[in-house]
């Protein structure tokens, strides 16, 4: 149905429709009862972003990051705040490339941080570098 979304809950992996109009901020998990949006990014495994990325509909925005790095922890703050505005018409992840080295390689991460924006299951931009949450959502912006 073109009327819709299909929203994956990061919580348990269910796919989620949520009619177009509908309030989807207040939206809820049909198998789990969480809610799908909670203003802030959720921090997931590798195969979440996979299944984000080909069940879902929205666009995918995925922070890559490590606890060890300055600049990936002055930017979590910053990239909480682009998540309170853009969900939920997107959906905002972060991928920690020491637990997921496999996928950090095979999206080819060279430097963190590192975003990524996934549209139909495939990498449509990506910057690196620290940002502010104006700069990132002017970057989505742009790349949407």
């Amino acid at each position: 149905m073109a009327n819709e979304e299909r929203v994956v809950c990061v919580h348990c992996g269910a796919v989620n429709r949520v009619p177009a109009g509908s309030n989807a901020d207040a939206a809820k998990c049909g198998r789990c009862g969480e809610p799908l949006f909670e203003g802030k990014p959720a921090d997931v495994a590798a195969a979440m972003v996979d299944r984000q990325m080909t069940k879902g509909t929205l666009p995918v925005v995925v922070d890559v990051w490590a606890p060890w790095c300055g600049p990936c922890r002055m930017m979590a703050p910053e990239f909480e705040k682009a998540a309170q505005v853009g969900e939920p018409g997107m959906r905002f992840l972060k991928l920690n490339s020491d637990e997921h080295q496999e996928m950090a390689a095979r999206f080819g991460i060279r430097g963190i941080p590192t975003m990524l924006l996934l549209r139909d299951g495939k990498e449509v931009a990506r910057v690196s570098g620290a940002m502010t949450s104006n700069q990132i959502l002017g970057w989505l912006a742009q790349n949407r």
